[in-house]
């Protein structure tokens, strides 16, 4: 049976508010960042969440190993106040975040290095055509 879990850490990140979703789908992580700018309440949080979930960028996967929790109310309730108490993401998250970001830097590379290359090409192809339009005339 195939479990998904999703959580929101949201932190202070000089100077920005941060939120990472973090999704746990399969053994696999995936990670996602937001930057919400000035302290986020919790209704904005909620509707950003509501509006924009799909249209985030999740990482690639990353494996992990997936804890079982407790179906206990309250060791549900106790967990959750350990996390409120606890800053920062975790580090599967920021390794997933930064693949993410290697992936991004190396697409942003080679779509550069395309258009150097078709600008290049472009400015060859213009030499060559005034180069004929001066020996046209003689």
């Amino acid at each position: 049976m195939d479990k998904t879990n999703g959580m929101l850490t949201v932190f202070f990140d000089e100077p920005f508010w941060v939120g990472v979703f973090e999704c746990t789908q399969n053994g696999k992580l995936f990670a996602a960042k937001v930057t919400f700018g000035a302290e986020p309440k919790e209704s904005e949080v909620l509707e950003f969440v509501l509006k924009h979930y799909y249209e985030l960028k999740f990482s690639n996967a990353v494996e992990t190993k997936v804890k079982r929790t407790a179906d206990n109310p309250k060791r549900r309730q106790c967990n959750a106040r350990k996390q409120l108490n606890t800053t920062g993401i975790g580090t599967k998250s920021q390794q997933a975040l930064k693949l993410m970001q290697e992936a991004m830097k190396t697409e942003r590379r080679q779509i550069t290095k395309e258009q150097r290359e078709a600008e290049r090409q472009r400015q060859f192809e213009l030499k060559q055509q005034k180069r004929r339009e001066k020996h046209k005339g003689h």
